[in-house]
């Protein structure tokens, strides 16, 4: 009996022993895979923020369907980059996909207009505490030199000159946090409302003049470190944006003018 429960172990031990066996370790990354991966990763970074920048500046408007085709033959890329630049401008709150119908970018309502300002509102303020403690002396002086290119738009008017300069200035406020979360929420907040406010916001030209002015208030609160006033400016700033818009939204649209009839 002992022997043959011996001989019954013995026989067992080779099937424990390759189910035990360790699972070949997968082959070593070359070269040539790193630098595929990198390049196909930078492509896709390069991918978004193009179509981030066409999306931003109205070159696609909202509702307008992006063809994958079309900017791999634009961009000269294949379509993987293309694919996942979709995906991330997706989460960026930029676009939206809709089920066997493809991309389109993102329109958004004045009811969730509305409610976005709200938030932002509250991020900006955050962030105007934050940036009185903590900001750098070079992003000052970034501050202070973009404030002085919107006095030049201001001059001219000039609202295409006007709304790149305006989110900059907010950019470098959140940068200056150091807060890699909250500077990633307020970037989805603020390309939400992109979507919505740029041609309805600052079709008023004295809105470029009160943003400005605001924008001057701010940066004397923040370099003086003056945490609760930068605090409360930046979030009445995002407010009162958000009243402006309103107030752009009730403006009737310009009336064409008559042709002068004739004399008699």
């Amino acid at each position: 009996m002992t022997g043959a429960s011996n001989t019954t172990r013995d026989a067992t031990r080779p099937a424990i022993a390759l189910r035990n066996k360790a699972a070949p370790a997968p082959p070593p990354a070359t070269p040539g895979d790193a630098l595929r991966l990198l390049r196909e990763q930078s492509l896709t970074a390069l991918v978004q923020r193009e179509i981030e920048r066409q999306i931003v500046s109205g070159d696609l408007a909202a509702g307008a369907k992006l063809n994958e085709i079309d900017f791999c033959n634009e961009l000269g890329v294949s379509r993987g980059p293309v694919r996942e630049a979709f995906r991330m401008l997706e989460q960026a709150g930029l676009v939206r996909t809709e089920k066997n119908r493809g991309v389109f970018v993102r329109q958004v309502s004045i009811e969730e207009a509305n409610e976005i300002y709200e938030v932002r509102a509250a991020l900006d303020g955050l962030i105007g505490r934050l940036a009185a403690s903590r900001i750098t002396p070079a992003q000052l002086a970034r501050l202070k030199a973009v404030v002085k290119r919107m006095r030049a738009a201001e001059r001219t008017l000039d609202a295409d000159e006007y709304f790149p300069l305006n989110l900059e200035f907010h950019e470098v406020l959140a940068e200056a946090t150091g807060n890699a979360a909250l500077i990633a929420n307020y970037r989805r907040v603020v390309n939400e409302l992109n979507l919505y406010r740029r041609e309805m916001l600052l079709r008023d030209a004295d809105n470029i003049t009160r943003s400005t002015r605001e924008h001057e208030a701010i940066i004397e609160a923040v370099a003086t470190g003056q945490a609760e006033t930068a605090e409360r400016l930046l979030f009445d700033h995002v407010i009162r944006s958000r009243e402006r818009l309103h107030r752009a939204l009730a403006m009737p649209a310009p009336r064409a003018r008559k042709a002068p009839r004739k004399a008699a």
